[in-house]
């Protein structure tokens, strides 16, 4: 492929992604799903945003460690601390770029940043400058550019390619964009500015008015030749343009795209499950792609077509996105080494072989209590893992709860407190209820629960069951996470885990308030 027709996805899942609220991910979370994306082929991995925190620095840096074969990027404003701390993060990276971004709309600049035009082009020109001294991949985004005066953007992106940027993301940071005019945009300004040919512009989209997928596609469809979007299109408030949407519809409309991606799509299932589990954020049935019903049908009438003819009804196979494909045949009598094997075919690492046997005590339990074992099992079994390994102030004894028609449901709950056994029983509207009562009886967090999902790993009555739990504090959002066959069982870890989280001041809040 030529730069004409080649279109490179850029994944923001571990940065943008991370900002949904309650969202936040650890080194080893984000490790863990790069690796999914390199798999992938993913082009450009954003791992985070390396001035906002240590552990975003960290990240970053573990990030640009372990990947070999995709470019590790690394956001910053184009303030010289944030492009300095971003060189330093993506240090150890194959390939590395530094993403800098500033404001241009003129409500951004008069109201938020305080600054007159030629003081914001100024500002953008010296960070190309200075983060072309880290590498020579160097990206500028005009921040809320579908709000933008033309005639500066033609100005500050001419400056900025003189200096040395050689992507230009034009973001759509408050979904305003229509998909008619943002992508006429991309040719105005492509036709418009002189050395607009020494850069690739590529397209940011989010879907506050559910639109992020079709402005990209209509901005590719107008030059732009990059696309920057989210595994599931988890983004901060209505989401980011979703990834597996995107290159399906490049893929499967290549009559009208006239570009085409190098992402292997048998993992995009399996790498959506791993970020749907890792972040409590569970994919609705509905959802194009990824969702347990895209490939389903119901009706007759389709019933009867897809027999006839899969084609009738069907656009996309199933197995080409990583449907039905990842079955095991795993059970209690399997071995260590078969399960390590499907470990790692699923991009999971483990740091010793300490961290491998408590998985492997895990995965033993689990084929006690159900028979047949799914990818899906074994990636909430790790996620629950390592998650309950990070702190350990909070620990589930033993649980009874009662429940009896007619009778408020009761729960006795025992919490091992830094080693110590307490216990408490409360009555509550339902079995979950009363146990979340005996808990908050025993550590008088007032926390307040914000969200509650359950979500069934796999078919059957004895799946898994996937449990978040949404806790905030004193402006501090923290996801807990638990799975069990047993869902009051998986429902007590999740609470837990979520109040260690906070215990340990693990509770994050958005690394960049004005994200692009």
């Amino acid at each position: 492929m030529t730069q004409k027709d080649k279109l490179v996805i850029f994944d923001t899942t571990l940065r943008d992604g991370e900002q949904s609220p309650g969202a936040s991910m650890t080194r080893d979370e984000k490790v863990r799903i790069a690796k999914m994306l390199e798999k992938m082929h993913v082009d450009v991995i954003e791992a985070g945003f390396a001035i906002a925190s240590q552990g975003d620095f960290e990240s970053v840096r573990a990030v640009a460690e372990v990947i070999k074969d995709s470019t590790v990027c690394s956001l910053a404003r184009a303030i010289k601390g944030d492009i300095e701390r971003a060189g330093e993060a993506i240090k150890p990276a194959n390939s590395g770029r530094i993403h800098t971004f500033i404001a241009t709309s003129p409500i951004h600049m008069k109201y938020k940043l305080q600054m007159e035009p030629p003081k914001v082009l100024e500002q953008a020109v010296a960070a190309i400058k200075l983060a072309r001294q880290f590498t020579d991949d160097v990206e500028f985004s005009l921040e809320d550019a579908s709000r933008s005066e033309f005639d500066f953007m033609c100005r500050i992106i001419e400056s900025v390619i003189d200096a040395g940027a050689r992507t230009i993301n034009l973001p759509d940071t408050v979904g305003y964009g229509e998909p008619g005019e943002y992508g006429f945009l991309f040719r105005r300004l492509i036709e418009a500015i002189p050395n607009s040919d020494k850069a690739i512009f590529s397209t940011h989209c989010h879907n506050d008015l559910g639109l992020a997928v079709a402005n990209s596609l209509s901005a590719v469809m107008h030059g732009a030749r990059q696309v920057e979007c989210t595994i599931n299109g988890l983004g901060e408030r209505a989401g980011n343009a979703a990834l597996e949407e995107i290159v399906m519809a490049v893929k499967t409309r290549k009559d009208l795209m006239p570009v085409e991606t190098c992402i292997d799509i048998s993992h995009i299932v399996p790498t959506s499950r791993l970020v749907s589990s890792i972040t409590g954020f569970p994919v609705q049935p509905n959802k194009a792609i990824v969702g347990a019903n895209a490939f389903a049908h119901e009706s007759g009438i389709h019933q009867d077509g897809i027999l006839k003819h899969r084609e009738t009804y069907e656009i996309m196979r199933a197995e080409d996105v990583g449907w039905n494909t990842n079955k095991l045949v795993l059970g209690k009598h399997s071995g260590r080494a078969a399960v390590k094997a499907r470990f790692e075919a699923l991009g999971i690492s483990f740091v010793d072989n300490d961290a491998l046997n408590a998985a492997f005590v895990k995965f033993k339990d689990l084929a006690d209590k159900k028979h047949e074992i799914f990818d899906e099992d074994l990636q909430a079994l790790v996620s629950d893992t390592q998650a309950h390994s990070l702190v350990d102030v909070y620990e589930l004894g033993e649980m009874e709860v009662v429940c009896k028609t007619g009778q408020s449901p009761r729960a006795k709950v025992e919490v091992k407190i830094r080693g110590k056994s307490v216990s408490a029983d409360a009555i509550g509207s339902g079995p979950v209820d009363a146990t979340f009562k005996a808990i908050e009886s025993l550590v008088n967090s007032h926390s307040h629960l914000q969200l509650y999902s359950v979500n069934a790993i796999t078919q059957g009555t004895d799946s898994l069951g996937d449990v978040t739990v949404r806790l905030e504090h004193d402006g501090q959002i923290v996801n807990g996470v638990g799975a069990d066959t047993d869902i009051v069982t998986a429902s007590a870890k999740a609470y837990l885990h979520a109040l260690n989280l906070l215990s340990a001041h693990a509770a994050k809040a958005h690394p960049q308030h004005d994200g692009i």
